[in-house]
């Protein structure tokens, strides 16, 4: 069982990766698009257990630093995700999240993962990210992913559940 959730959830992160970057640049907002593979991770945190999603946030991060068209320095956003995916499986109890925490989750780990992105753009001297433009950039993200996680959270939720049942809390 853990071989097919291995491969559902590797799936999941290449699909989501392959919409990130061909399908949502032409609906990006100033330049920002959804982030689904956060999305991935914290369908993940929140219904299987903890080291499993972390390394898949790590995996997850780790592909969309290096998937073209990548400018930036590889490692960001494998930190970054492997950070969401822990704070979102620290949410996780032994029972079904509701909506309103599934949503807050959602809203905290794309929060935290895309100002930690950032941040250490900004500490890497990043010639594209500035202070100034970095709380735009974060509320726009946490706004998109938001808006998709009633979309996408609730089928990744039911079929990590399925392949993971000793564990599932939904």
């Amino acid at each position: 069982m853990t071989y097919l959730r291995w491969l559902a959830a590797l799936a999941a992160v290449v699909l989501a990766l392959t919409l990130q970057v061909s399908l949502f640049p032409h609906v990006a907002w100033h330049g920002i698009v959804p982030n689904l593979c956060l999305l991935v991770v914290v369908a993940a945190a929140l219904t299987v257990e903890a080291p499993f999603a972390l390394v898949l946030g790590f995996a997850a991060g780790l592909t969309l630093d290096l998937a073209p068209p990548a400018d930036h320095i590889a490692g960001r956003w494998a930190l970054a995700l492997t950070v969401a995916a822990f704070l979102a499986a620290r949410v996780r109890q032994d029972q079904k999240p509701s909506a309103l925490a599934v949503i807050g989750t959602v809203a905290a780990s794309s929060f935290v993962a895309t100002s930690l992105f950032a941040l250490t753009g900004v500490l890497l001297k990043d010639p594209t990210m500035s202070i100034s433009g970095l709380l735009e950039v974060v509320l726009v993200a946490v706004v998109w992913d938001v808006l998709l996680t009633p979309f996408v959270l609730p089928p990744l939720m039911r079929l990590f559940s399925r392949l993971s049942p000793q564990w599932a809390t939904t």
